[in-house]
């Protein structure tokens, strides 16, 4: 079954076509990465999926229905969360409100109205809630907590520290924390890995197995070819805005196009397996 299908997705910005007349589909619990050098469009096409931007031509399906014109929002309480390139956090809240943040779509219990009180009234009904609003702040904590701990000790001992106060790494987590916390449908990761050591990458790429074995369903962008290969179920190409390859890792990273692309000649086959294109 596919979850999300894109077809004749295209954008262009001036008289740059960024995303051209693009197909791709992803199945529910697959990992499908999305590789190209830069400039090829990837992460335009991740704001036309996410609602950050629209298309110019072509269709976009989530669950068998439209998304194109949603907005972001509205694609949350669909279930569908993204990550960025560049880390985005909460800096001056804790690491555990930046993951609850997360879970906002998920908020079922009703808060009392506040309609003409006054200062210290609202102030009593924001510290005495009704107990099923009590009770959920409860549980989604519960959950938050829970989310820290898949990421060993680099997150939950510091869940109520600041997040400015975090590593560029750690803060990258916390993205992804809060990703989590909402419960996807589809998580959409823009080089989750960016930045990170060999040691930070082998434990990410140790957390999206996680994920991809508990059946998330999950569509990354990711220049460490590596990684890419050893977790993908499909991989697909793009540059210069085009699909130019897709299909089993092994497959894609033997493609000439693939390999001209990235290395610009073609006589390096099975060794692209290690390279790790900073792109």
């Amino acid at each position: 079954m596919n979850i999300l299908e894109v077809a004749k997705l295209s954008r262009s910005f001036g008289g740059v076509v960024a995303v051209n007349n693009l197909d791709l589909k992803v199945g529910l619990g697959e990992v499908v990465s999305v590789i190209g050098p830069n400039g090829a469009g990837k992460t335009t096409l991740f704001n036309l999926i996410s609602g950050l931007d629209q298309p110019d031509a072509g269709s976009i399906q989530f669950y068998n229905q439209s998304i194109v014109g949603l907005r972001p929002e509205a694609l949350a309480y669909r279930g569908l969360a993204r990550t960025f390139q560049h880390g985005r956090v909460f800096g001056n809240i804790s690491v555990l409100d930046n993951v609850l943040v997360g879970a906002h779509t998920r908020l079922r219990a009703v808060r009392p109205k506040l309609p003409l009180l006054g200062p210290l009234a609202e102030l009593l009904l924001a510290l005495v809630q009704p107990a099923a609003v009590r009770e959920e702040e409860k549980k989604l904590r519960e959950e938050a907590l829970k989310i820290l701990s898949l990421f060993g000790d680099r997150l939950l001992p510091r869940a109520n520290l600041p997040a400015h106060s975090l590593s560029y790494a750690n803060r990258r987590r916390i993205e992804i924390a809060r990703a989590l916390a909402l419960q996807p449908r589809l998580l959409l990761l823009d080089e989750p890995t960016a930045g990170m050591n060999p040691t930070e990458t082998a434990e990410m790429l140790l957390l999206l197995r996680t994920l991809k074995a508990g059946g998330l369903t999950i569509l990354l962008i990711e220049h460490k070819l590596s990684l890419v290969m050893e977790l993908s179920d499909r991989v697909v190409v793009m540059d210069n805005g085009k699909k130019i390859a897709e299909g089993l890792p092994q497959f894609v990273r033997n493609h000439p196009e693939v390999i001209e692309a990235y290395l610009g000649h073609r006589k390096i086959g099975a060794a692209m397996v290690g390279v790790e294109a900073e792109t």
